[in-house]
């Protein structure tokens, strides 16, 4: 498995380069990027070697297309997906990811049909470039009642949502902080196949009831109590090989930010205990 970077919970990143030679220093072996911007500020090969020279591969992209809402702010989303797919294969991308957010103003039933026909739609066009679509359930209690009906927040619902999109390039991303939200456990992952997950995130949970968790109060991992070299250790267990990417999504706090440093420092330490943990066993 990869060592992976989101850019959430490590505060402003101003400069690329450098955030690509501090994640390579510490051991980090994936990063997701905009690769479409990349190629327009560093040009095709210059993008490449900024990879390739710190051993970097790219994780996942955004989908970056409204599926969840009207048939015409859908089309009028989806116009540069061809564009930015392409660019992510230039640079040895392979998945993109979207969330499905566990309630929805709209009829459940109207949005999960719209919802599996505009996301094969997104899976068609990806597709010609070898990019595969993760599906994120969202764990946390306060979401399911965000809006006026539930919809889809457990993994057998999502697992029955790609069944229905029907097509051999879409899939899970597997979240830490969801399935320890959800109440799942290792065997449930060890229930799955590896082609079944393209992309997993990792992040910690503070020590409270799983209903009380909030989505944007997330701890590095190693920090909190989920069994995070247990679901490590069930990922490789079934074959897992891609990237482990952490994503701390945090709460806006006053006071000085850490520096991109002290973060890179801070999630290096807590990726070291969770894998020497999972190596140990």
């Amino acid at each position: 498995m990869l060592r992976g970077l989101t850019r959430a919970g490590l505060g402003e990143v101003s400069d690329d380069k450098r955030f690509i030679e501090l994640a390579a220093e510490k051991g980090f072996q994936a990063v997701e990027i905009d690769a479409l911007g990349w190629i327009e500020t560093y040009g095709l090969e210059g993008a490449r070697e900024l990879l390739n020279s710190n051993g970097m591969a790219m994780g996942a992209f955004d989908l970056g297309v409204d599926w969840r809402s009207s048939e015409e702010d859908f089309l009028g989303s989806i116009g540069l997906l061809e564009a930015r797919a392409k660019a992510a294969a230039l640079l040895g991308g392979d998945s993109c990811c979207t969330y499905i957010l566990p309630s929805t103003d709209h009829s459940p039933a109207v949005l999960a049909i719209h919802a599996a026909c505009r996301l094969r739609t997104c899976a068609d066009i990806i597709g010609a470039y070898g990019i595969r679509l993760s599906l994120e359930f969202v764990g946390p209690h306060h979401w399911r009642t965000a809006f006026q009906h539930p919809f889809i927040h457990t993994l057998e619902d999502t697992l029955a949502f790609i069944a229905a999109i029907d097509r051999p390039n879409v899939g899970l991303l597997l979240d830490s902080y969801h399935w320890h939200t959800n109440g799942l456990t290792t065997l449930d992952i060890e229930r799955l196949s590896a082609s079944q997950i393209v992309y997993v995130h990792i992040n910690d949970a503070k020590p409270m009831a799983v209903e009380q968790l909030l989505d944007n109060d997330r701890l590095y991992p190693g920090e909190g109590v989920i069994d995070l070299s247990g679901f490590l250790r069930s990922l490789r267990k079934i074959g897992y090989t891609g990237v482990v990417a952490q994503e701390v999504l945090m709460q806006n706090g006053e006071g000085v930010q850490p520096t991109l440093e002290a973060s890179l420092h801070r999630s290096k330490t807590g990726f070291d205990k969770v894998f020497l943990a999972l190596d140990a066993v």
